[in-house]
């Protein structure tokens, strides 16, 4: 067990092909310390038997290495892909997801799926369905969302990477919580198929957290790239995203920012761990400038933002209760208030915000011909304790009734929205810009709390600039190593 902890998945996978280990012996080892801590976090929700794959030669890239789902987007034929939800939890599904299929290819062994929040709509992972997901570093605190299980799973120990995805910060907020890397990939780079075009009308990507940079790099080699029936045909880079790590990634400017209109009092360890990332940055020889505000109105981003996500929200009961006939038992009360809010947008207003995303664009694009990049904590709050967003009795009881009597116009005026709204991005006000924008952004763990919780630092670059992320990032891992800090789980 000690050997399987001292390696990630491309050493892994390294050991495979030099006969040193069996894919058996791995996956055998996975699914011991699945069986030791799982119960403590609650990461791992479904099991699954390893499918049959085309990668399962020695010249797939990862062959023979242990790895988990999201149990979100990430269809595995055959088995439920229930998003959190009563509603899809006991639904098959016929094919496999574009990204899975390249995953099995790549000669990965999945063996169960991850917890995540119903529809992925929260940055914490606190399902009905599954229970909570819960932070190794502290089991009273969450593992972020919403790809929390995944992220959780992988700080303990279980596997040393799991697939993510990211529609406002999925991958970037749990890699914070859990001390992890996380890269959300510039828009067009991942496929969404094949039942999809593009995730949350392009906003939303697929990757992984992981333990190790190269272990990111490694993988986005083998998500990369368009499809037959795809809208796009992106732009690859002639050299592998693997052998970006260790490379140079020259003197850069970064432009350092912890002001947000959403969140105007950030906690001071998320101001901590951006600016202690900015001085290593400089003790790396970039040039590192404070920022008074934000270079984009994130308070009218975050309008944007929620719009569509409520629309989307409404668009995934309907599609739920079509696929599995679920009525509106089969849903939280939560996710039953944004869909009545998305049901209830006026078509002219969800237009506009969507077009609005070229004025954050614009705004995003203008600060980048100052600087590279720009840095931000990843949140404005370390990890919260388990129900610590939960809405009080009281707001519950009336949030039920106003869904019940499908009072949706109502509800733009309660405030029990406005506290949907402001905890659930109250802490995470500094994500939702890379998905509205397609930019590529990372979170890097640098900073642990005086309690001994990890919250990261963010990056965002420009479009592209996923290769130049992926540089900095190895640069900033080989000055400050996190390999070694484990949980005490």
């Amino acid at each position: 067990m000690d050997d399987y902890h001292d390696h990630d998945a491309v050493g892994l996978a390294a050991l495979v092909r030099d006969k040193q280990v069996t894919p058996d012996e791995l996956l055998e080892a996975a699914r011991a310390r699945t069986a030791e801590v799982n119960d403590r976090i609650n990461a791992v929700v479904v099991d699954v038997d390893p499918p049959r794959s085309g990668g399962s030669g020695s010249g797939a890239p990862f062959a023979g290495v242990p790895f988990l789902l999201k149990d979100l987007g990430h269809d595995l034929e055959g088995y439920p892909t229930s998003g959190g939800s009563r509603s899809l939890a006991t639904t098959p599904v016929a094919e496999n997801a574009t990204v899975v299929q390249r995953w099995l290819d790549a000669g990965l062994v999945v063996f169960g799926k991850t917890n995540t929040p119903e529809f992925g709509a929260k940055g914490v992972t606190e399902p009905h369905l599954f229970g909570p997901a819960r932070n190794p570093w502290n089991t009273d605190h969450t593992p972020g969302g919403s790809s929390g299980g995944a992220a959780a799973a992988v700080a303990a120990g279980i596997v040393p990477c799991a697939a993510a995805s990211d529609g406002g910060g999925s991958i970037r907020i749990p890699a914070s919580a859990c001390g992890l890397f996380g890269l959300k990939p510039s828009r067009g780079l991942v496929p969404a198929g094949p039942l999809v075009q593009e995730g949350l009308g392009g906003t939303a990507t697929s990757g992984v957290v992981s333990r190790s940079v190269r272990d990111s790099a490694a993988m986005l080699d083998v998500l990369v790239g368009g499809t037959p029936d795809g809208p796009y045909l992106p732009a690859v880079p002639a050299t592998s995203y693997a052998d970006e790590v260790g490379q140079e990634p020259g003197r850069l400017r970064i432009g350092l920012c912890t002001a947000s209109s959403i969140n105007p009092t950030p906690h001071a360890e998320a101001v901590a761990a951006a600016t202690a990332a900015g001085r290593l940055l400089e003790s790396l020889g970039h040039d590192v400038d404070q920022l008074d505000a934000a270079p984009f109105d994130d308070e009218a981003l975050a309008k944007d933002f929620l719009t569509t996500w409520f629309v989307y929200a409404a668009d995934a009961v309907a599609q739920a209760k079509a696929f599995s006939g679920s009525d509106d038992s089969g849903f939280e009360p939560d996710t039953l208030v944004m869909a009545a809010l998305g049901r209830a947008t006026n078509p002219v207003d969800l237009v506009r915000a969507i077009e609005n995303r070229q004025a954050h664009v614009r705004r995003l694009a203008a600060f980048h011909e100052t600087y590279d990049l720009l840095l931000t904590p990843s949140t404005a709050l370390p990890p919260p304790r388990i129900g610590a967003l939960d809405l009080p009795p009281a707001m519950q009881k009336a949030q039920k009734a106003l869904v019940r009597v499908r009072g949706a116009g109502l509800l733009r005026f309660t405030p029990v929205v406005d506290q949907l709204i402001s905890e659930n991005l109250g802490w995470v006000p500094y994500t939702q810009l890379a998905n509205l924008t397609g930019r590529p952004a990372m979170s890097v763990p640098l900073h642990w709390t005086a309690d001994g919780l990890p919250i990261g630092a963010q990056l965002v670059g420009r479009l592209g600039s996923d290769g130049l992320l992926l540089r900095l990032a190895a640069q900033l891992e080989q000055a400050q190593p996190w390999w070694d800090r484990r949980p005490p789980l």
